[in-house]
């Protein structure tokens, strides 16, 4: 993954010296359980957790260049949510934000800038984001970042007691982002 960079922001690979800056954020009660896992009990989750951001080199830590801080992940995964447009290149991207910062346009300016990445440079042809229905915070980011509602399924959490959900997925074209 190439280092991305915003006015704000540098997204980049994941290190292992970023253990105490997730393990403050992902310790919140209000994060892990809004995209389906657990907040972490201890450091140790969290060191597990980089290491696995580290392996499989799908996740950009969030770097607010300001205070050169980890304040967030936003990954792009190689998922197909639609099997019917499984021929197309595409990625879901999906993203947390260390509560401190929400509210300030951080999470919105990470994901246009990785879309931007995603169509120039990629050559994707389609993006999706999903978010599950308790999550209005996710919903705004989404829609602010211009994609459209296309579906919406049942799905069961497993890292959250088998918690039934309902996940909403929207998705964006590149001839959309070109043309708009």
């Amino acid at each position: 993954m190439k280092t991305l960079e915003t006015d704000r922001l540098i997204l980049r690979l994941w290190k292992e010296t970023d253990v105490d800056d997730l393990f403050e954020y992902a310790k919140d009660v209000r994060v892990g359980p809004n995209a389906g896992w657990p907040p972490h009990e201890n450091i140790e989750t969290s060191k597990r957790i980089v290491s696995g951001f580290i392996k499989e080199n799908e996740v950009y830590a969030i770097v607010l260049k300001s205070e050169n801080k980890v304040i967030g992940s936003l990954g792009v995964h190689d998922r197909k949510p639609d099997e019917a447009l499984a021929d197309l290149q595409q990625r879901e991207i999906g993203y947390v934000l260390n509560p401190n910062y929400w509210g300030s346009g951080i999470m919105p300016e990470a994901v246009k800038c990785v879309i931007k990445h995603g169509f120039e440079a990629l050559d994707l042809e389609l993006i999706w984001c999903c978010h599950y229905d308790f999550n209005e915070n996710s919903k705004r980011v989404i829609e602010k970042c211009g994609f459209s509602y296309r579906f919406s399924n049942s799905k069961t959490l497993p890292l959250l007691g088998d918690k039934e959900v309902e996940n909403l997925c929207y998705s964006i074209l590149k001839e959309e982002y070109f043309g708009s």
